[in-house]
């Protein structure tokens, strides 16, 4: 705890990398197993599987006062043993404790995010802990274990203990940027490209429906009733055993069918200056009702040229709900909130980690093999 307090920086943000090793140093983050390497990014750490999972009823949050034990008595249906892989079905809703567990000071809160690969199969994927009112959200102080609740909605999916399904960040205090200053960092940095910027709570982005540098491609839907995808399988899939290719037909948009997943791209690149972090924020049911984003973490150099990224696009989870939805090119789909980190880490996304999805466009994720339309 000396050196914790020693030295990670006092400043209020996100924590980077250098920070989050501290942490790891001093016991505030503790796992079962060691930490491997590549398992901690520029500004958060990957959350792995343990060996048991647990087929609940239905979702839940523990409550004040409640552990996740607690309510796994009362609601699990069957335990599953997950040390060399298990299949979690479509529909299905799954406990799984994960390894890492936290101690935290109650200078320092958590938020977790499915991982971008998570999102874009569909598996959704939540963080929670003994006493959580919310999802994904770790409150200051908080000394316990930590769980992952995971339901795929389109693919069923094959899982490990040691599967890297989310990522959690760590947060000082309150540091989002406003409007003013987002200003100021537009015109400084180009957070997102492509004429003038609407900031109003956050940096507009909007959905591509023209499809130019992909020869009209402008999405992929989700096929059904598919094989089962290995998570920690790489590279090894058929786009077209899993998806079918979306084309604008020259009509700038597209009418999604109640229900169905699909993968498209941002109009605009979104740039991440690497002294800061974004998210995508929940999109505003009262301008549309359908969802756009699972994973909405943008790490420290998303998007910036001297890692490889410049020109990256955001890449769009989108299903509507219950009903058809028009959406047409440009359309606003979300907003990106920017917060500083405490400090600039020492490894930005892209090429100093190997990243995935630096400079890219439309792109499925990496479970698939590259592919070109016909």
């Amino acid at each position: 705890m000396s050196q914790f307090k020693a030295d990670i920086s006092e400043k209020p943000g996100i924590l980077p990398l250098e920070d989050i090793l501290l942490l790891l140093e001093g016991g505030i983050i503790t796992s079962r197993d060691p930490v491997l390497e590549g398992q901690v990014q520029p500004a958060s750490i990957d959350l792995r599987l343990g060996q048991k999972a647990y087929r609940v009823r239905a979702s839940f949050l523990p409550g004040l006062g409640q552990t996740v034990e607690q309510r796994l008595e009362k609601l699990s249906m069957h335990e599953i043993d997950i040390s060399d892989g298990a299949v979690l079905e479509t529909g299905c809703v799954y406990i799984v404790p994960l390894q890492e567990s936290l101690s935290l000071p109650q200078s320092l809160s958590a938020a977790a995010n499915p991982k971008s690969s998570t999102g874009r199969l569909d598996v959704f994927t939540r963080v929670i802990t003994d006493g959580a009112t919310e999802f994904d959200s770790v409150k200051a102080g908080y000394q316990g274990r930590l769980y992952a609740e995971i339901c795929p909605q389109t693919f069923p999916v094959l899982v490990r203990k040691g599967s890297r399904l989310s990522q959690i960040r760590f947060r000082r205090g309150e540091a989002r940027c406003s409007d003013d200053q987002l200003r100021e960092m537009q015109q400084e940095y180009g957070l997102v490209s492509g004429g003038r910027a609407d900031i109003d709570n956050g940096v507009a982005f909007s959905v591509d429906l023209v499809g130019e540098q992909t020869g009209g491609l402008i999405g992929y839907r989700a096929k059904r009733h598919t094989a089962v995808i290995d998570v920690d399988r790489p590279d090894s899939y058929n786009v077209q055993e899993f998806w079918e290719e979306v084309h604008s037909l020259g009509e700038d948009r597209l009418i999604l069918d109640p229900d169905e997943f699909y993968i498209l791209a941002s109009k605009e690149a979104i740039h991440v200056p690497p002294a800061f972090a974004a998210e995508m924020m929940p999109f505003n049911a009262l301008v549309g009702e359908f969802r756009v984003h699972y994973a909405g973490f943008f790490d420290p150099g998303f998007g910036h040229s001297s890692s490889g990224g410049s020109g990256s696009r955001g890449v769009l989870e989108v299903r509507s709900h219950k009903v058809p939805f028009l959406l047409e090119h440009g359309q606003i789909t979300g907003r990106l909130i920017y917060e500083p980190l405490t400090r600039k880490p020492s490894q930005l996304y892209g090429t100093d980690i190997g990243s995935h999805y630096q400079s890219q466009g439309l792109k499925l994720s990496k479970h698939f093999k590259a592919y070109l339309s016909l």
